[in-house]
């Protein structure tokens, strides 16, 4: 009886934790004005900065951008329909807009944004309006017909105000993440069977070290437990659980 009211207890807390979740922005400061993050869909993330809006891998519902400005730059890190979304895409202001893609997008991307289309491969970067962005790669262990083979997608560091973000895309553990120096906000994937568990993400994330972390593209896995893991360790990582599934 007592070890049904402590599991009782336990689960309780857990649901309540849970349902307090939210997709409200976050505003961080730069050495430029503040850093706006909007929690979208999944992967799907917008960062507002210095009068610039910058999407990641737009998927979802045309609601969910309502409201949102039109995007001067687009990433997108792989062709799976999770993250290139023709549908999405079609439902957003991009007559000015710029794609930063790899080139497996490219090649899937409908022809009417291939003008306005900067393919950038692993290891390559650019600089966009004041904003350096660098492509890593993003691929599944082991990596022999993979679903995410390695040079096939892209993750991305951002630098703008003095800051670096990193967005995995969809990838395992691999040594390109546990290599990272200097992010100051992450956007780290896990779900089962696409791209790694709760345990991979940890033990990852508590070697680079990054100032903010944000588990995302999590459906299915236990976030509080990965923040737990991450806690227990007393590193200076600020994990925040936002809810990335609104409506689900």
């Amino acid at each position: 009886m007592r070890y049904f009211l402590i599991t009782l207890i336990v689960s309780f807390f857990s649901i309540s934790a849970f349902a307090q979740l939210n997709n409200d922005p976050d505003r961080i400061e730069t050495e430029n004005g503040d850093l706006t993050v909007h929690p979208i869909l999944h992967g799907s993330v917008i960062f507002e900065w210095n009068g610039l809006n910058i999407y990641v891998d737009p998927w979802g519902d045309a609601g969910l951008y309502e409201g949102k400005e039109a995007p001067d730059l687009i990433l997108i890190s792989h062709p799976h329909g999770d993250h290139l979304s023709p549908e999405t895409l079609g439902s957003l202001e991009t007559d000015n807009t710029t794609f930063i893609v790899p080139q497996a997008v490219a090649d899937a991307m409908p022809e009417e944004y291939a003008d306005k289309t900067i393919i950038l491969g692993n290891g390559e970067n650019i600089e966009q309006q004041g904003i350096t962005i660098q492509a890593v790669a993003m691929y599944n262990l082991p990596n022999e017909g993979a679903r995410h083979t390695k040079g096939w997608g892209n993750g991305y560091v951002l630098t703008m105000g003095g800051k670096n973000i990193y967005v995995s895309g969809d990838t395992e553990d691999i040594p390109e993440m546990r290599n990272l120096e200097g992010i100051d906000i992450a956007f780290v994937c896990m779900n089962l069977p696409y791209t790694m568990d709760i345990y991979q993400a940890a033990s990852a994330v508590l070697d680079f070290e990054p100032g903010i972390m944000y588990p995302y593209h999590h459906r299915g896995q236990d976030i509080e437990r990965f923040k737990e893991i991450v806690d227990w360790e007393g590193k200076d990582i600020d994990v925040r659980l936002k809810d990335w599934y609104p409506g689900q």
